[in-house]
């Protein structure tokens, strides 16, 4: 575009930006006829309604048995790093790469426990 469209466009939107369009009390009618609404008992309201999902979620989580998902889950992911450490350990001495069994149970407990403690803080700290 050239530097005169470029004006010529300034120039109608400050024309249209000094009119003014007159709402002759549109907005007091428009606010007036809204309901008046307590807002206590909206916070009531809602309150109860966040009580019930929660109660449903805790009653449908036993009933599905999701109680035993979590800990069989639980119980599965510890066997896998049981074994995995185990594989590990077994097969470091054939690898041509001395691997420290030390080492390896250091980063473990490094990478397990020390790292979600800290992004639990951190996250904590944020919120």
């Amino acid at each position: 575009m050239d530097d005169k469209d470029n004006i010529m466009i300034e120039e109608f939107f400050k024309q249209a930006a000094k009119q003014q369009i007159e709402d002759n009390g549109f907005t007091e009618r428009v606010m007036l006829s809204l309901p008046n609404a307590n807002a206590a008992m909206v916070r009531r309201l809602s309150l109860l309604w966040t009580l019930f999902c929660l109660l449903v979620a805790v009653i449908l989580f036993f009933a599905f048995g999701g109680w035993q998902m979590l800990t069989n889950m639980f119980y599965n992911g510890l066997a896998y790093i049981f074994g995995w450490t185990e594989v590990m350990m077994v097969t470091a001495p054939t690898a041509e790469i001395p691997i420290n069994p030390w080492v390896v149970g250091l980063l473990l407990v490094f990478v397990l426990f020390f790292l979600p403690y800290q992004i639990g803080r951190k996250l904590s700290a944020t919120l």
